[in-house]
């Protein structure tokens, strides 16, 4: 039998979900979640389709567990983040999941990433997708990724540009992230290793669909991020 995340524990996790137009998808995925017994912070990322209206709709259905944070405009999944991260202080929780809101992670896949924090081997934790499940530019986007960290930011992972993690309360308070985009995957990694933040990588399954497919870092996105990583170098 898997470990098994306790009810205590549940009730002090929240999960951050940013979400930009995700109206046909998120619903099974915060739904879920909310069954599972999970707290939620998800920040609507200046939605131009009613991706509003069906959060609030699943929290007509789970008014303790579901919080909204809304951006008048699209601002970016990384200042999404920091949203996410700054209203989940609020709450005071001790563990924090942040996951993609478009059905891309195995809500199942939750008590995968808490292990290691719930059992204080670690106190933040990276979702590796497997790179054989990839999309072949998601693979290679994905590995001049993990070079350029290690390269700009000298850590050494697996998947530098998951969109699962997990950290403790106390960690969270530690690390400072800056970015508006997808360099934030990377940031968090550059500020867990700066900040002496003992982490674990955990394999996660993925669901690839088209429309996951088509986002998140591409070979286009990943010299976007390049040149966003130089900037940083010169700060």
């Amino acid at each position: 039998m898997g470990f098994e995340v306790r009810e205590e524990d549940k009730k002090n996790t929240y999960v951050i979900l940013p979400a930009y137009n995700e109206s046909t998808r998120i619903q099974p995925v915060i739904e879920k979640i909310a069954e599972k017994g999970y707290n939620m912070v998800i920040v609507n990322d200046g939605s131009s389709d009613n991706t509003l209206d069906v959060i609030k709709d699943s929290q007509r259905k789970y008014p303790d567990k579901i919080f909204i944070y809304s951006h008048m405009i699209n601002r970016g999944v990384g200042v999404a983040m920091q949203t996410g991260f700054d209203a989940v202080l609020r709450y005071n929780p001790k563990y924090i999941v942040n996951m993609d809101s478009d059905g891309q992670h195995d809500v199942d896949d939750l008590e995968s990433v808490l292990e290691p924090l719930i059992a204080g081997r670690a106190q933040a934790v990276i979702g590796v997708r497997p790179l054989k499940d990839m999309p072949l530019t998601r693979n290679i986007a994905n590995k001049i990724m993990n070079f350029l960290t290690r390269i700009f930011y000298k850590v050494d992972v697996s998947d530098s540009q998951t969109g699962f993690r997990a950290i403790t309360i106390d960690a969270l308070r530690k690390i400072e992230i800056n970015s508006r985009g997808y360099l934030i995957s990377s940031e968090f990694i550059r500020e867990v290793n700066d900040n002496n933040i003992p982490f674990e990588e955990v394999e996660i399954k993925t669901i690839y669909t088209p429309e996951t497919q088509a986002k998140g870092t591409n070979a286009s996105a990943a010299f976007k991020i390049l040149f966003q990583m130089i900037k940083h170098q010169f700060r």
